[in-house]
């Protein structure tokens, strides 16, 4: 099973270096990181570490998450932040249920074990959860987090018919695989303090108004 990761970043050029040197050697086929228009060195900073660097000019996670998903050349394809709030040493535990052939969609959860240790600021916290019920409520999943480090196979992917740009990506992926009944399964994974600078979405109050609003969008659009 061909591996390809693929990293949306803005402005992640302090983050980066140490986040891929974490990639466990011989596990991944295509190490990706999408610049969705850094006015930074992040670009060169991800391929001096190694990386197949996409350009995504337009501003937008969703932007980025597609420009990766269609250069990607793995089977199965892993979406990971680039702030280093996620580890790559987790990948096999992330993997394992693809592997095993039991998940379409794994997805790595923040909150399934230690909830009340996950650093995330009580907005972004209760908007999270917000959401995680409605999806529940409506397709009777037992989820506890709505985290963008997951996999998913590429074939079910460009079946999916992706159209949210914004940060609304990680939501629609989760409402149309499971209008399409396919299996989707959580795994527990750490969620650290970022290696450097500040979170575009939990960090300011702007970045957590605009993502719950592209969730509510979402959800209006697809899940009611």
């Amino acid at each position: 099973m061909r591996v390809s990761l693929i990293i949306p970043a803005l402005n992640e050029a302090d983050c980066l270096p140490s986040l891929l040197a974490e990639v466990p050697a011989g596990l991944i086929h295509q190490v990706m990181v999408v610049d969705n228009g850094s006015t930074d060195n992040t670009a060169e900073v991800a391929r001096t570490a190694g990386a197949l660097v996409i350009d995504e000019p337009r501003r937008g996670y969703g932007f980025a998450c597609a420009a990766g998903t269609a250069v990607a050349e793995g089977d199965v394809l892993v979406f990971m932040d680039g702030d280093g709030s996620f580890a790559p040493g987790e990948l096999p535990d992330l993997l394992a249920p693809l592997v095993r052939d039991e998940a379409d969609l794994v997805l790595g959860s923040r909150m399934r074990d230690n909830p009340r240790r996950v650093a995330m600021p009580p907005h972004q916290r209760f908007g999270n959860l917000l959401f995680v019920r409605l999806l529940c409520y409506r397709y009777g999943l037992t989820l506890t987090d709505l985290g963008p480090y997951r996999a998913i196979r590429r074939e079910l992917l460009l079946t999916l018919n992706m159209q949210e740009y914004t940060y609304g990506w990680p939501l629609e992926m989760i409402i149309k695989t499971a209008r399409r009944r396919k299996l989707i399964v959580e795994v527990s994974v750490t969620y650290r303090p970022r290696f450097a600078g500040q979170s575009k979405v939990g960090g300011t109050l702007h970045g957590s108004i605009l993502t719950a609003y592209r969730f509510f969008i979402v959800t209006l659009r697809y899940a009611l």
